[in-house]
């Protein structure tokens, strides 16, 4: 498991803001705690919940909603998406997970500490 920081604007249906992301290598699926996700965009029931392990061996959190959000880094215009579990309590705004990275191909770099993803705008494939 690997993390690293970075500032990231997530838009979503009511608005945007900016937040400091963890990128965590060790979390399957990208998460925003429910008083951010609130503010900038509309819950949406899951139909069922998920449960997911902590770090607390023995403790797990429940997911009842999730968010569509697209997030951009600051150098570039281009728009990466996804869905985000939202979680009563997060130790962060929001958390990027590795799903999240294998789709969008960003990579954490820990010799400079940085988050790294293609910044030039790109053809979306169906």
């Amino acid at each position: 498991m690997a993390l690293l920081e970075k500032e990231v604007t997530i838009k979503g249906l009511k608005g945007s803001k900016i937040v400091r992301a963890l990128f965590d290598s060790g979390a399957s699926y990208s998460c925003i705690r429910r008083s951010v996700a609130e503010q900038i965009s509309m819950l949406e029931q899951l139909e069922e919940p998920m449960e997911f392990a902590t770090a607390d061996e023995g403790t797990y959190v429940r997911a009842d909603h999730v968010v569509h959000l697209s997030f951009f880094f600051p150098d570039t215009k281009r728009r990466f998406t996804d869905e985000f579990m939202v979680l009563e309590t997060l130790s962060e705004d929001l958390i990027i997970g590795a799903v999240t990275m294998q789709k969008w191909k960003i990579r954490l770099d820990f010799d400079t500490e940085e988050v790294l993803y293609d910044k030039k705008m790109h053809k979306l494939r169906l």
